[in-house]
């Protein structure tokens, strides 16, 4: 994450990431924190964060107030992100959703494998992983 940071703003950057545990069958809520450098608004953040994901396949950057969910990610290789400014402590709050055996293991291997192929990288990820 401080990689992507710095190599995204060319700031050097400190995170802090608190995965959640909760009683839910599958699926990864992180919170990760930064201290910000500078004075930038929720709704500034929010623009940077959609422009940068617009293109991904499996990347939605939720509207302002509306918080991940798990449980709308089962089986998928998808990410929900939700981006917040604390003015008090001045840090930046991301909030993400993942199904940890969909992007969290096997969908991730196959989106990577696809990349490493030269594949488009939603080849076998364009249907949920979850039977009827």
């Amino acid at each position: 994450m401080e990689q992507a940071l710095f190599t995204i703003s060319g700031v050097k950057s400190k995170v802090s990431f608190t995965p959640i545990l909760a009683p839910m069958p599958r699926g990864i809520l992180s919170t990760i924190t930064a201290k910000l450098t500078k004075s930038i608004s929720t709704q500034e953040v929010h623009g940077l964060y959609t422009q940068f994901f617009a293109k991904s396949q499996f990347v939605t950057v939720l509207p302002v107030g509306v918080m991940p969910k798990t449980a709308a990610l089962t089986g998928s290789n998808h990410v929900q992100i939700q981006v917040a400014v604390d003015d008090h402590s001045s840090r930046l709050v991301v909030s993400v959703a993942i199904d940890n055996l969909g992007k969290g293991a096997a969908a991730q291997a196959i989106q990577n494998a696809n990349l490493m192929c030269g594949l488009d990288e939603a080849d076998g990820l364009r249907f949920d992983g979850l039977g009827v």
